[in-house]
């Protein structure tokens, strides 16, 4: 299997602060707005986000929450395997709130929409917008488009995008080739 470095720790950095100032850029002080991460990777890249929003504004009451689309998931009743769920903790509701769904990977879209499904069962956002890490652009199976992009990248069907969180040698994402 072939792999090469699409993001270093450092480049992951940046576009961090980037995705931070354009989110303060559209949302202000947050004051209704919600930053919400997508079970199971992407509450990693949430949590890291959600810091350096708070650290970049200075306001450490900017809502935060994990949700888990395990069950609304359109494949989850496929194959011999069990579902089991993540860990769902979203202590508000979003009634009337912006609200920022952060994924690492978007890919076919199926993930997102799943998470619109079970965002409806915490109230009615006023708005909902997607921030991913990475854009695979040329993969969707669902008309479904990020509003905030980390990165864009071009890769075909027999790669996959794996975002390492915390390795030996700190965040990186790689492109891997079957």
């Amino acid at each position: 299997m072939q792999q090469r470095i699409l993001l270093t720790d450092e480049k992951i950095e940046v576009i961090t602060r980037r995705l931070c100032q354009q989110l303060m850029e559209h949302h202000g002080n947050f004051a209704n707005t919600a930053i919400i991460g997508l079970q199971p990777r992407g509450v990693l890249y949430a949590r890291k986000l959600h810091r350096e929003v708070c650290e970049q504004t200075r306001n450490s009451h900017i809502l935060y929450g994990d949700l888990d689309t395990t069950f609304y998931r359109d494949d989850f009743r496929r194959g011999n395997d069990i579902p089991s769920a993540k860990s769902l903790n979203i202590p508000f509701s979003v009634e009337g709130l912006n609200v920022v769904m952060v994924d690492d990977v978007l890919y076919t879209g199926r993930s997102v929409r799943a998470a619109l499904d079970a965002l409806n069962d915490f109230g009615r956002p006023a708005r909902v917008q997607l921030l991913v890490l990475i854009d695979r652009r040329y993969s969707r199976e669902l008309p479904v488009s990020p509003d905030f992009i980390g990165c864009e990248v071009d890769s075909r069907a027999n790669q996959k995008v794996k975002v390492e969180w915390d390795g030996a040698e700190g965040n990186k994402v790689w492109i891997l080739e079957e």
